[in-house]
């Protein structure tokens, strides 16, 4: 494809709010053209102390629609209620693999999986540019939308203490408002309870090996088959599900 063409996907649309921030980050070269990866920032109210910084990651595969239109649907929602976000700085990035989402495959032009690269030393420039805000950013939790195609349900991976497990139930039972939950005793391979995996691949997207404390870090995955649209709504469902608890146990534990 060359530069006067036309991408054969394009972007998830730019949202358009006063009090939702838009910036790319990057930018990379790819067969001499140049693309980066698009970061949304909203700050919810105050809550009085500072406030829990999350970060939100779609389309790491780039055949994953339901990931990126979650995560740009679900700061649409934020930036139209904030105070669904009070006492949270959301950093959001849709389309983590641009060249895979233009081609519609899972993975970059270059054939590599990004989701297997992190922290593995990669020369990736999504990689390199994801770790680089993982470092400077240090979120206090971490969210990977995901669609699976040979999973019947919402399902998630919980990498971390008992915490994360208490944050990723609350959003799997909101997602299953839209879609049903993935209770088989193995999932993607790995054993799993009521849906939640508690292990993992190397070199999925995480927090960088030395941040402390760690953040949670969840991974939560629609069923690729299944209507786009439930998806996206499932996902949103779920981040948002997400944020009640996180605040819901913070003031618990500010209180004990």
């Amino acid at each position: 494809m060359n530069s006067t063409q036309e991408p054969v996907r394009s972007h998830p649309a730019t949202i358009r709010n006063d009090i939702l921030h838009e910036s790319e980050i990057g930018p990379f070269e790819h067969s001499g053209r140049i693309y980066s990866i698009r970061r949304y920032w909203f700050c919810g109210p105050p809550s009085g102390d500072s406030p829990t910084r999350i970060g939100i990651f779609g389309g790491l595969h780039g055949d994953e629609t339901a990931s990126a239109l979650g995560v740009v649907k679900f700061m649409e929602v934020l930036s139209e209620q904030p105070e669904l976000a009070r006492g949270f700085e959301i950093f959001a990035y849709p389309v983590c693999n641009p060249t895979g989402f233009e081609d519609n495959t899972r993975w970059s032009r270059h054939g590599i999986d990004l989701n297997r690269e992190f922290w593995r030393d990669s020369h990736e420039p999504e990689v390199i540019i994801l770790e680089r805000q993982l470092l400077k950013l240090e979120f206090d939790g971490i969210i990977a939308l995901h669609a699976d195609d040979t999973s019947e349900g919402v399902y998630g991976y919980a990498n971390g203490d008992t915490l994360t497990r208490n944050l990723l139930e609350p959003a799997l039972i909101a997602a299953e408002a839209y879609l049903p939950r993935n209770r088989r005793a193995e999932i993607d391979g790995w054993n799993a309870l009521d849906g939640i995996i508690d292990e993992g691949y190397v070199g999925v997207l995480a927090a960088p090996p030395q941040q402390q404390p760690r953040p949670f870090e969840i991974i939560f995955e629609t069923p690729q088959l299944a209507a786009l649209d439930l998806q996206v709504d499932a996902a949103v469902a779920g981040l948002l599900a997400i944020l009640g608890a996180s605040r819901e146990l913070t003031a618990h534990a500010a209180n004990i």
